[in-house]
């Protein structure tokens, strides 16, 4: 039965033709209306980047938990809920609260055009001036400059994550004119950290902001080329040496870890109470459900990836491969994204393939489109009509591991099974 919260959230999907128009005009005019609650809201630290926005939030959050603040959260998409993408005061939002303030919203927003994204990030700003916390954490939905979070005044931290090529129909079908994009959100930030990069992106992004002060800037192994303080690379060097194995799986989420890090000492130094102590407890106690997620399942081991775009396939591949896992996979992949490339380069670390279409997405590759990727890259494909029959099937295998992967959409559809 659907619940009255998802019936107001179908109806806000039909208030604008178009699912994703990159604009702040139609938010700053609700929020006008609203009583500007964006202007009213904690120190906030907002995320931009192609992948590994969720898991650096995530240590952040943990962090500063861990150093008795409160914390307000912000994130996106949510894997089974949509209370997961809001976190007031450390905890998940209640179903009572948010309906209301939807209902609330709904009300002043009168009909008008507007997206889902810019009305649900209302209610959410609406909630978070609401209620008083020591930290606002923003996660963007897509991009930066234009993105609806990016409407806040002031921000005390913008933390830039891997940037890579994806959402090109509306970023710009360039790494450069993504990275643009993605750099939009350092407007009004007095602290700027950037993560690891590819060269090209960080010679890019050098180029763009070498003008500016407190800037971290995140290089190979760990490595950072400060611009005002010696003694924070002494300190990082220190810190480093106990977090190599953080609770989140994969090299990548190392990476993640030490971005979450940088931004704890760059708040610390801001005059902020944070201990040195807490991080070893923090990154290994963190977590993320869906990227890179292993769960025991009768005589299985499931590994839940929500990654869609082509360097979230090449963390991956890397993780597959460093464990020497060859699992079967049930793959799904909304139609806007590059499942030849990403079958491509998973295709070597993976035995059998599974298609499905991700459930009640109109706009998946069916089973049939996938079988036709596969083929063309000759690996070994099972059609098997529903979901419940793959399971039987891959729990008869003798494989140990199972992989879903391709999508966070088809994490959320498949992830509660298995619980």
């Amino acid at each position: 039965m659907i619940s009255k919260t998802d019936r107001l959230l179908k109806e806000f999907i039909n208030l604008h033709p178009k699912f994703i128009d990159l604009s702040l005009s139609r938010l700053e005019y609700l929020l006008k209306k609203l009583g500007d609650p964006h202007k009213n809201l904690p120190p906030t630290i907002h995320i931009a980047g192609t992948n590994g926005k969720g898991s650096t939030l995530s240590f952040i959050k943990n962090i500063l938990q861990n150093n008795n603040y409160s914390v307000h959260t912000y994130t996106s998409p949510h894997l089974e809920k949509f209370s997961e993408r809001i976190n007031i005061n450390n905890k998940q939002v209640n179903a009572s609260r948010l309906l209301s303030s939807l209902k609330f919203v709904k009300k002043i927003n009168q009909g008008k055009p507007i997206t889902f994204f810019e009305i649900t990030t209302a209610a959410a700003f609406f909630l978070f001036a609401r209620y008083k916390a020591d930290f606002l954490i923003l996660e963007t939905g897509l991009g930066g400059r234009l993105d609806a979070t990016n409407i806040i005044p002031k921000k005390i931290l913008s933390i830039i994550t891997s940037i890579g090529i994806d959402h090109e129909e509306f970023l710009g079908n360039t790494i450069k004119k993504i990275t643009t994009e993605k750099l939009g959100i350092i407007k009004n930030t007095s602290n700027v950290i950037i993560a690891k990069q590819t060269k090209e992106v960080e010679g890019f992004i050098y180029k763009k902001l070498k003008k500016m002060n407190n800037v971290y800037y995140f290089k190979k192994d760990y490595n950072f080329k400060i611009i005002d303080s010696k003694k924070f690379l002494y300190q990082f060097e220190n810190i480093k040496k106990n977090i190599s194995k953080p609770s989140l799986e994969g090299n990548h989420q190392i990476e993640n870890a030490s971005t979450a890090i940088t931004a704890a000492i760059v708040l610390k130094k801001n005059k902020y109470n944070i201990k040195f102590s807490s991080f070893k407890k923090s990154i290994c106690n963190t977590k993320w459900p869906g990227r890179i997620e292993k769960m025991k399942y009768k005589n299985k081991i499931i590994i839940f990836d929500g990654s869609h775009n082509l360097s979230g396939a090449e963390k991956l591949n890397q993780y597959l491969k460093e464990n020497k896992i060859h699992p079967n996979v049930i793959f799904g992949m909304l139609n806007n994204k590059k499942a030849f490339e990403f079958l491509s380069i998973i295709k070597k670390n993976i035995d059998i393939l599974y298609p499905i279409q991700i459930p009640d997405e109109q706009n998946a590759y069916t089973q049939k489109e996938i079988y036709k990727v596969s083929k063309k890259i000759n690996l070994k494909t099972i059609i098997i009509d529903d979901l419940n029959s793959i399971n039987r099937s891959l729990i008869k295998s003798s494989n140990k591991h199972i992989l879903v992967t391709g999508s966070l959409y088809l994490i959320g559809k498949i992830r509660r099974k298995y619980l």
